[in-house]
Formats: structure tokens, sequence, C-alpha cells
């Protein structure tokens, strides 16, 4: 336990980035400082949200500089402690770094329970992603009985925990995703009453009309581009959209032109709203407890896609723009027999 892998901000990509914007660096393990962990990574979140640090512009999230340990969720056991409020072979979860190893401040993690869910699920629907589908849609989208939810991007971390909220809500589900595989998942497992490959739908205001013969009444909208202008022809009166991602334009060089489609907003008088999890962080416990009960009673349903090693980190990050992922994209660093 003496060397640390980092990956490191190598180059700002132009466009979509690639494996030359990584490097891999070796460095000492940390020594935790008082109040600190030593935090051997378990599983590594990539997330899409990370695009934007790449660039030089700021953001919600601080941007990183070239030369810079890249940093993300991850899921850890404790292997030494200076702090009193966890032990050597405690699972905790906080923001580290994309490493072996990770220093971090005892008051910025919380524990994982392994009897609740597996680990990783602490990265997905028990972490970041899930609290962002919690309160965006029920902050946010206000669901109410008899409404029709439109979730782009539903396969995904975020929009698989979207879908099967607003199902506990008496809603109609309509998710859009990018695979067979994928739609058959939303509606065969997580009890979506339509889905839509936007891969293979030419026409998706079509296909809206078919899947929600009666108009939109909340939008979550995880993607933008061409599927959020369809879905804007069908919003009906008084509907919510509550803008999370736009990845279909993180890569984009040049900002498209637009909003091309805020007309179809006046005559159904549509809110849009932007939505960051941040804003509700004094809420988090309240989310952490409702989404736990939901996933240890089998309630709610949750996937992760696991991309093996450390080394394999950025090829999982790139994944996320090739719709490679069903649920959430982790990374395995290490393993508890390691």
């Amino acid at each position: 336990m003496t060397t640390n892998r980092e990956w490191v901000l190598a180059e700002r990509p132009a466009g979509e980035p690639d494996l030359d914007c990584f490097d891999l660096q070796e460095t000492e393990v940390p020594d935790p400082n008082p109040g600190e962990l030593l935090v051997r990574t378990r599983f590594l979140s990539v997330d899409p949200y990370m695009r934007g640090r790449m660039r030089d512009a700021e953001s919600y999230a601080e941007p990183w500089d070239v030369g810079d340990v890249l940093r993300g969720g991850i899921v850890g056991e404790v292997v030494e402690s200076a702090s009193d409020a966890y032990d050597a072979g405690d699972l905790v979860t906080g923001e580290g770094t994309w490493g072996d190893y990770a220093a971090l401040d005892a008051d910025e993690v919380t524990p994982v329970d392994p009897a609740v869910a597996d680990p990783k699920a602490y990265l997905g629907v028990l972490g970041m992603p899930g609290r962002t589908a919690y309160f965006g849609l029920l902050e946010v989208g206000e669901p109410k009985p008899g409404d029709t939810v439109v979730v782009s991007g539903a396969a995904g971390a975020v929009g698989s925990v979207v879908g099967q909220i607003a199902k506990r809500n008496g809603c109609r589900v309509v998710g859009f995703a990018g695979s067979d595989e994928k739609t058959s998942w939303l509606t065969d497992d997580l009890g979506f009453d339509a889905a839509i490959n936007y891969k293979t739908t030419d026409d998706y205001r079509g296909a809206l009309e078919s899947a929600a013969p009666d108009g939109v009444d909340v939008y979550f909208d995880n993607v933008g581009g061409p599927i959020t202008d369809a879905v804007f022809t069908r919003l009906n009166l008084d509907a919510r959209v509550a803008v999370c991602g736009q990845i279909a334009h993180y890569n984009d060089e040049e900002v498209p032109t637009g909003p091309r489609k805020l007309p179809q907003i006046i005559a159904p008088r549509a809110r849009v709203q932007g939505l960051l999890v941040s804003d509700f962080a004094s809420r988090f416990g309240e989310a952490s407890e409702r989404l736990g009960k939901w996933v240890a009673s089998g309630e709610l349903e949750h996937r992760e896609t696991v991309v093996e090693g450390l080394e394999n980190a950025p090829d999982a990050f790139l994944g996320l723009f090739a719709g490679d992922n069903i649920g959430k994209q982790v990374v395995r660093v290490s393993s508890p027999a390691e």
C-alpha cells in the first residue's frame, strides 16, 4: 500500500472527449490528517456532468484545470482512520478521486450499509442520481395521479428512478431510451407504460402521439435535442418541465441555434425549470431514507453497469456518450478480498 494511481486531465477536449484527454499517474498513498480517513476505492462513479468540468468555463460545477486529478463519487473502505467517527473496515461514500486511494474528510462522507443494497448502489439509486430523480420529479415536476410523465434518458441512472417514482404516484409513464434492450427493461422490469427507442424511431412526435395520446403533463429532460423539441409540441395545459441534463449538447463546440421551441410553451402556459440537486442539500436525509426503504423492500429496482479496473475509467466515462450503460455506470476499482 505505497503506490496510488490517479487519473488527471491531460488536455481539454475539443468536441467529444477521447483517451488523449486522460493521463494515469502514480503517486504515493496519502496520509490522513486529523479528522480524515484514508479510503481505498471500491467503486468509482462516472457521470455526464463531468464533461462540463473539462471546459475552461464557469458552470455549476467547478472546472478542472489541465493537470488536476479528476474527482467523482466513490464507495470505499476505510483503511486508516484519523477520526473518531469511523473505524478501519467501515464502508463509506463521498466525493473522492479517480484513484486507488483518497484522503477524505470524515465529516464529508456517509456510511454505506450493505444490508440495504449492494455498495455500488450508493453511487446510483441511493446516491446523487437517486436524489436528483427524487427531488427533480416530486418538487419540480409535481406529478399528480393520472398525469402523463415523459422521461428522456429513461434507462439511465436518473431517468430509471424518475419513472418508477412517477408510477408510485399514479402516473402514466413514457420513456425514451437508445436500444430495444433498454426499452424492454423499462416496460418489462420497471413498469413504464410505454418506451420509445429513439435510435430506431424517425418520427418522435408521432411516436409520442401513440405512447402519450392524452398529451404530456410532466417532462423530465435529461437529454435535450430533437426529443425535447418533439415533447414540447405535446405539452398539456399547465405542464411542468424539469431540465436536469442536456447530454445531446455536452460535446457541442458551438451553441445550437435556439431556443427554437419556446413558442410551444405559450398556449399550454407550461413551466420550464432547471434543476440542481444541490439546492435540496438540507433535505438529502429525507430522500436517502425514503429511497433506502423502497430499495430494501424491492419496490424500487436499480441496475448498475460495471466497468472493471481503474485503468478503464476513461472508457467508462466515454461510454456514457455512446449510451453503453443501462442504469448507473460505475467502475470497480478494487474488491474486498484484494
